[in-house]
């Protein structure tokens, strides 16, 4: 089972951009999805994450207010809505999942799958 993200791509500041992630090759059960972002030279950083029910989510204070996480349980999707992008929103956006519960939805070490990484650029 793989995860397979989609959506990134080349806007300018203050411009609108829809990642999409979705299990392929099978479904798991999982415990909570995520996106983190990377830049060259720096580590991973958490973006947001939202519960298998979805009834509980949670958000980077960089992105609070302009980006919002959604997810398909059935499909085991995870989706990010990024709205007044700045360049510094710049960076290869990586879904995850937790499929051992794990207490730390922040750190990237808690997560057992990951997409491939799509590209987002925002110019200025």
């Amino acid at each position: 089972v793989q995860l397979i993200e989609s959506g990134g791509g080349l806007v300018q500041s203050g411009g609108s951009l829809s990642l999409s992630c979705a299990a392929s090759g099978g479904t798991f059960r999982y415990y909570a999805m995520a996106w983190f972002r990377q830049v060259p030279g720096k580590e991973r950083e958490f973006v947001a994450v939202i519960s298998r029910s979805g009834s509980v989510t949670f958000y980077a204070d960089s992105v609070k207010g302009r980006f919002t996480i959604s997810g398909d349980s059935a499909k085991v999707a995870v989706y990010l809505q990024m709205n007044s992008l700045k360049p510094e929103d710049s960076a290869v956006y990586y879904c995850a999942a937790d499929s051992a519960g794990g207490s730390n939805h922040v750190t990237a070490t808690t997560y057992d799958y990951w997409g491939q990484g799509t590209q987002v650029t925002v110019s200025s």
